[in-house]
């Protein structure tokens, strides 16, 4: 290949790479991938997590799945939206993890807004995996019920953290208990800890969320049950 042909091949294989990269340079769009690392949802429901009009949020989608990075399945006149390949949440991860690492903003943030967190000691995936063999601890999944469902940690009870002070008399309080939401930057798992130890229980939160768990092929299980 001489240098021309190389030169015209090196700048189409970059642009290329780089309509992955635009479509994520975007913070709507990273937080609508790390939402649908839960599962698929509706078009409706991932403007209200979002905090966005239903216009927006279709314009965001497109823009995702022009990078073939989300795909839709249509149900009547709903659309549903589900990230394309498990690669899509590894670029995400390794995007969220960089950042935490090298941006010291996300630090100072995480501080501001989860300032409990540093109090609690944290359980990590490898700990939980060997606590669940041993069958001593309770995993508790607090994130939305549509979420528990779509996909949880095996062996895990659903009990979303809204419904957490009002149900708190359905666990033993003689048992760990080891909380999980949708990933470090979610704060459910942390209320729930901080709630469940006022109450007295032995509780800590799980230091990833059930997409990061997954993508380590430990188990999960699908629909209502356990």
């Amino acid at each position: 290949m001489n240098s021309k042909k190389h030169r015209e091949f090196k700048d189409a294989l970059f642009q290329q790479l780089a309509r992955a990269a635009k479509a994520l340079a975007n913070p709507h769009r990273l937080e609508i991938v790390d939402l649908l690392a839960q599962g698929e949802r509706s078009v409706e429901d991932i403007a209200e997590q979002c905090g966005m009009s239903i216009a927006n949020t279709s314009q965001h989608l497109q823009e995702l799945r022009a990078a073939l990075l989300v795909k839709v399945r249509k149900a009547g006149l709903r659309s549903f939206y589900s990230l394309s390949e498990a690669t899509v949440f590894s670029a995400w991860q390794a995007i969220r993890d960089l950042g935490q690492q090298q941006l010291s903003e996300i630090d100072r943030l995480l501080k501001t807004y989860v300032s409990e967190r540093e109090q609690f000691e944290s359980v990590s995936a490898d700990e939980l995996m060997r606590r669940i063999k041993q069958d001593d601890v309770v995993v508790l999944d607090v994130r939305p019920r549509g979420e528990f469902e779509a996909g949880h940690i095996r062996g895990a009870l659903s009990l979303p953290v809204q419904e957490l002070r009002r149900r708190i008399s359905e666990l033993d309080p003689r048992s760990e208990i080891i909380a999980y939401c949708r990933g470090p930057f979610c704060v459910f798992a942390d209320e729930a800890v901080s709630l469940l130890r006022k109450r007295g229980f032995q509780a800590r939160r799980l230091d990833v969320g059930l997409p990061d768990w997954k993508a380590g092929g430990r188990p999960t299980s699908v629909g209502t049950g356990h």
